[in-house]
């Protein structure tokens, strides 16, 4: 078998506008066309449903059930993950979290992630570099963990811990012996969360440095209010955390930590930061870190990671549609793109399998095949 990261077979249940689909994939790209609202871009978050958190819309399990039947969701499918096959499924009932089997055992959300490594770009990600900090850590968290799966579980540790401690601060709780434990395990975790993270900006860099690409090339700064000294190591932190507790206490919330940090990016060749570029530069940004990061780990593990491309030919010029096909094909990747039309495809030709999607009476319907 060779060493991969694809999906062999999907197949979804009452998910979103698809009543049913089952897709038989094979070693091309997925091209996935039809008019806005046929529900493309519900396929796309139906497999990004397979890896950790609440998928590339952020949405809550009650969201996603199709409607009116409300019966509830499920996805399902055969995943190469390296030189394994595994079967996974993924399912939410009444609105309830979601569950997960993987290989017919019951999993975490955070096992999906040492199997299945998914990045995607959607349209909403278009402002990541004019918007708020949270989306940019957001991007930089996924990226980190397709290196380090175990990411995943110092994030969600620090931020039960995080919660539990700002629960504390508004109800105006002094005594320190409260705060200790909750102060361990956030300085534990967040330093393990800093360290990871600027791993991920140097394997990025690195493959940056290294590509042949038509893609600008991005210069990528973590970056704390506070500074990074205090993020150095867990006794640092947690030192910052306990000095902190006099501002925290009349802020009502934790004022230091990972969750402050933000990525700072500029567009190398210009020096001009991403914020300031034209769409056009900032969209060629994040196609560029998705491509490196994909770079990255395929040196470091054999496979690049899955790639959802929402509405990825939007300003592109069809010269750099056909760049970024070549990149993407030239790398092995799987990658899932959507447009409203079969002709943003057209210079992928045989090196793609091509979804026809459209919509009837709210329910989806597909259409694959291939060209000849």
């Amino acid at each position: 078998m060779t060493t991969d990261l694809r999906i062999k077979e999907l197949r979804l249940s009452h998910f979103r506008s698809h009543k049913a689909l089952n897709l038989t994939l094979d070693d091309r790209v997925i091209a996935i066309y039809g008019a806005n609202g046929a529900g493309k871009t519900n396929i796309l978050e139906a497999v990004s449903m397979l890896s950790p958190g609440r998928g590339l819309r952020r949405a809550v399990a009650d969201e996603i059930t199709r409607k009116p039947e409300a019966l509830g969701w499920k996805v399902s499918g055969v995943l190469q993950s390296l030189h394994q096959m595994h079967e996974i499924e993924t399912w939410s009932e009444g609105g309830a979290s979601r569950s997960v089997r993987i290989d017919s055992k019951s999993a975490t959300q955070v096992a999906l992630g040492r199997v299945a490594r998914i990045l995607w770009l959607v349209p909403s990600m278009d402002r990541l570099w004019t918007d708020g900090a949270e989306g940019r850590r957001r991007f930089l968290d996924r990226m980190t963990m397709s290196f380090e799966p175990s990411h995943a579980q110092s994030v969600l540790t620090y931020e039960k811990a995080m919660r539990e401690r700002n629960r504390l601060l508004k109800d105006n709780q002094r005594d320190a012996a409260w705060y200790g434990a909750l102060e361990s395990q956030m300085a534990q975790a967040g330093a393990q969360i800093h360290a990871n993270r600027q791993s991920a900006l140097m394997r990025l860099v690195a493959a940056q440095e290294v590509a042949e690409t038509s893609f600008p090339t991005a210069t990528l700064t973590l970056i704390h209010p506070e500074g990074s000294a205090a993020f150095e190591d867990a006794e640092a932190l947690m030192s910052a955390l306990r000095e902190s507790r006099p501002r925290d206490l009349m802020a009502g919330r934790t004022l230091i930590g990972p969750h402050r940090a933000d990525l700072f990016a500029e567009y190398t060749a210009k020096g001009v930061p991403a914020r300031d570029c034209s769409t056009g530069e900032q969209k060629a940004l994040l196609i560029s870190l998705i491509l490196a990061n994909a770079r990255a780990l395929k040196a470091e593990i054999g496979a690049p990671p899955i790639l959802l491309l929402d509405e990825v030919a939007a300003h592109l010029d069809a010269n750099r549609r056909a760049a970024l096909y070549d990149e993407i094909c030239a790398l092995g990747a799987q990658a899932w793109m959507t447009g409203t039309g079969a002709e943003l495809f057209d210079s992928l030709g045989e090196r793609a399998m091509y979804l026809d999607v459209s919509e009837s009476g709210a329910v989806s319907s597909v259409v694959t095949f291939s060209p000849t």
